[in-house]
């Protein structure tokens, strides 16, 4: 077997004991989407392609065609980030939009591979504050940002691309919950 697929399965194997998790926040987060609540999501690089990725599926379909649902990726919006970040600094990136578009009861997603980006633990600190759910996927736990959130699946795996692919996998699972849940 090739080493990556090998890192693959061993991080899969890992996770499949989250398989409940995963189940709870697709009903949770099937509730707040269909009640008029929304999704915001973050992350940096990979895990905002990640972030995105998940809220594609949310607004477009995933499986089934169904009404859109109210999800956003906070770094898609390039002239509100550079704004952000010229005027406030970049750990505000992601907080400030938070603060803007979070209401309570909604639920802010966070990737991070490494658990600690500034940037992404500053939006769950906002979210917390402005009465959010927070939830993480992250690599290797203990980390800062699994610490700051409600709820957190940590991938335990050393290659960010094994995190990530992870990561991918659970979000899609996430998807076929709410798609069943709201049907």
């Amino acid at each position: 077997m090739h080493p990556h697929l090998a890192r693959l399965s061993t991080a899969l194997s890992a996770v499949d004991p989250e398989t409940p998790k995963i189940y709870a926040w697709g009903f949770k987060l099937a509730g707040v989407l269909s009640g008029g609540g929304r999704l915001l999501a973050c992350g940096n690089g990979g895990s905002a392609a990640e972030a995105q990725h998940l809220t594609a599926e949310l607004v477009g379909r995933y499986r089934a065609d169904r009404r859109p649902y109210a999800a956003i990726p906070l770094h898609a919006d390039t002239s509100t980030l550079t704004a952000i970040g010229n005027d406030f600094g970049m750990g505000e990136l992601y907080a400030r939009q938070v603060r803007a578009h979070g209401r309570p009861g909604d639920v802010l997603m966070c990737l991070s591979t490494s658990g600690s980006s500034p940037n992404v633990t500053e939006a769950a600190e906002a979210a917390r504050e402005c009465g959010l759910t927070t939830w993480a996927l992250t690599g290797p736990a203990p980390n800062p940002l699994a610490d700051l959130c409600d709820e957190a699946i940590a991938v335990p795996a050393g290659d960010t691309a094994t995190v990530q692919e992870v990561h991918l996998t659970v979000i899609h699972m996430l998807c076929d919950v709410i798609e069943k849940a709201c049907a």
